[in-house]
């Protein structure tokens, strides 16, 4: 066999691994788990930070101000030092509103050691805690929630399938309208799946862990023992840092997909959606050079080598290619069409995933290349690069 043959057959050889042997991250059924609501509610402290988000926070504020929770629930927005008036907005949209109570704090510009949004996390969490919640509803300034999406997490959280859970987390529907985001989003939480299968992290034993940032429900006294945010205060995926400090302490997580928590956040263009992947992605890589060289080849081998395949052993010929090839491509494309459904696009969509993926690929090269360029992951005038080792633990008394 040739060349592009046997590396087909390789592809072939992943795709069938993937589809069996990773945790099946293809379906999309892992929802909220089963639940009961509880005799008494506890009380929970909702925390956002939120740095020029003016533009979005007319549509995300009011439907948290508008939870149905029995239990007391408070909001605590942080402002990180915004330039376009989001704190002001922000209490003007509760009067107007009412519902929850909601307190709007500033942190000041974060110490060395700190990314903005954990900086804020941390004064939010602080102001919080003065009201003794049993649990924290840490969201982003962008995210949207129904009615009742904190009735059902606090309820998720406390069943648990009878040992309830640490960390309940649900990856928020990204909006999708634009063209882009359709070729886009999908594949980017197909990715992120793919990476952390979702079955594998609810389990206790599984090193899996992973959170989306956009809703995590956190139990506070496992906030304290992991040192939430403290321990991850320079991470830039601070999500997943989150979620591997409080498994790594011994709490119990769960992420899935969410039905009525969704992103307001518009990427109409390949420029907004270019930005949000390549700020992180060297980061995810661990700024590690030979790590990136495996995972742009990696990519090539399983997303890109199919249809090149498919195309060279027809022009050429060569069956066990094209047959390799095709065979690839097609388990490929069926992985994707539940995630496409999930999102209620057309699933004609499926097959251009090689596509999207070459996308990422670029994508990830460049947030290499920015990272050495000196620009680091940048988002919203700050710019972080590798987390320093020797920076300075906080101290104590800071809020």
């Amino acid at each position: 066999m040739s060349a592009v043959a046997w590396t087909a057959t390789g592809s072939l050889a992943a795709w069938l691994w993937l589809l069996l042997g990773q945790g099946f991250f293809w379906r999309t059924d892992v929802r909220l788990p089963p639940r009961e609501e509880p005799d008494v509610w506890p009380s929970v402290g909702v925390v956002v930070p939120a740095r020029d988000e003016a533009a979005v926070l007319a549509e995300s504020l009011p439907s948290l101000l508008a939870q149905d929770y029995p239990g007391r629930a408070d909001v605590f927005l942080v402002d990180d030092g915004s330039s376009d008036g989001t704190g002001e907005l922000a209490r003007t949209l509760a009067e107007r509103h009412g519902g929850l109570p909601l307190t709007v704090g500033s942190p000041g510009e974060p110490p060395a050691g700190w990314t903005g949004k954990l900086w804020a996390v941390r004064h939010g969490i602080g102001l919080a805690r003065a009201r003794d919640p049993e649990y924290l509803l840490l969201t982003d300034a962008d995210i949207a929630h129904e009615p009742d999406s904190l009735r059902r997490l606090v309820a998720a959280a406390r069943g648990g399938g009878g040992k309830g859970y640490d960390l309940v987390s649900q990856m928020a529907r990204l909006r999708v309208e634009s063209p882009w985001e359709r070729l886009v989003v999908p594949a980017f939480v197909y990715f992120f799946a793919q990476l952390y299968p979702f079955r594998w992290i609810a389990r206790k034993g599984a090193r899996t862990a992973a959170a989306a940032g956009g809703c995590v429900l956190l139990r506070t006294d496992a906030a304290e023992r992991a040192r939430i945010p403290d321990t991850i205060r320079q991470a830039v995926i601070d999500d997943v840092a989150l979620a591997r400090a409080v498994k790594g302490s011994g709490g119990h997580i769960w992420l899935g997909l969410a039905d009525g928590v969704d992103s307001v956040r518009p990427y109409p263009r390949l420029a907004d959606l270019w930005r949000m992947v390549s700020r992180s992605a060297y980061a995810q890589l661990r700024h590690n050079v030979p790590l990136l060289v495996g995972t742009v080849a990696g990519l090539a081998v399983v997303y890109l080598v199919p249809p090149v395949a498919l195309i060279a052993g027809l022009a050429t010929g060569s069956r066990a290619a094209a047959v390799a090839g095709g065979l690839a491509w097609l388990v490929m494309t069926a992985t994707y069409l539940p995630m496409l459904r999930y999102y209620r696009q057309p699933l004609t969509l499926a097959p251009l995933l090689p596509g999207t993926a070459f996308l990422y690929l670029l994508m990830t090269v460049d947030s290499a290349v920015q990272h050495y360029r000196g620009r680091g992951a940048a988002w919203k005038g700050r710019t972080y690069t590798r987390p320093d080792p020797t920076a300075p633990e906080p101290s104590p008394e800071q809020p």
